[in-house]
């Protein structure tokens, strides 16, 4: 058994009510396909994920269609609710010592470059600690108060934009993920799940076009991303 085979999990659950769209954000064609095909399209293109595991809603009228598009690699599986829900619901499909380690990556995120993906994985697997791809802030950030007025600038030396995808060793993300929903805790990512269980997360320098596509003049952005790969 190959001790360092990964999956990727893709939540794909998510209505997106910000982007203003009859069809959930996943679904929404650019460049001629979905969003969610260009995204795990891009997972399948990397020979080290050896299986992609796609998380719908229980009643989604539109996986069917696309469906028989889908690269080889990619299994559907019933999400939940929120985002952890859904990646927990696929890790909970997996044999965890079968495949060590779980890439999690947004499905509204198809501008992902694959070299990126490389270098995440391959800083996992040489460390055998998780990792996120992350960039640094370049904005100024302002702190705000209850009435929207700039309370302090804050010193963005040390912050980073989160980013995905997020690996961590199988068997303690799917821990993580169990204890603090049950816990009802506010987990944002899987690494803010990681990190309420004390487990280190590495930051990996990603290029800042791998954009969550999540209000309509997002789309336009991608398109150019994606048409200038294509």
């Amino acid at each position: 058994m190959n001790k360092n085979q990964i999956v990727a999990i893709v939540p794909a659950a998510g209505v997106g009510k910000r982007m203003q769209s009859k069809v959930p954000k996943q679904y929404i064609e650019i460049a001629g396909k979905t969003v969610l095909q260009h995204t795990v399209e891009k997972l399948a293109q990397i020979a080290k994920i050896n299986k992609i595991i796609v998380a719908v809603s229980k009643d989604d009228p539109y996986i069917s269609e696309i469906k028989p598009e889908l690269p080889a690699k990619v299994v559907l599986t019933q999400g939940g609710a929120e985002r952890a829900d859904s990646v927990l619901a696929g890790l909970n499909c997996l044999d965890v010592n079968e495949y060590p380690w779980a890439l999690v990556h947004d499905a509204a995120r198809p501008c992902v470059r694959a070299d990126d993906i490389r270098k995440l994985i391959d800083h996992v697997l040489q460390n055998q600690q998780g990792a996120i791809l992350a960039a640094p802030v370049r904005d100024t950030i302002k702190l705000s108060n209850a009435a929207q007025k700039v309370e302090k600038t804050v010193d963005r030396s040390a912050l980073w934009h989160a980013l995905t995808p997020q690996m961590f060793a199988t068997g303690l993300l799917q821990h993580a993920l169990q204890k603090h929903l049950q816990d009802g805790c506010m987990i944002t990512d899987e690494a803010s799940a990681m990190e309420l269980s004390g487990h280190p997360v590495h930051l990996i320098e990603g290029a800042m076009s791998n954009i969550k596509i999540t209000r309509p003049e997002d789309l336009e952005i991608a398109e150019m991303f994606i048409s200038r790969v294509l």
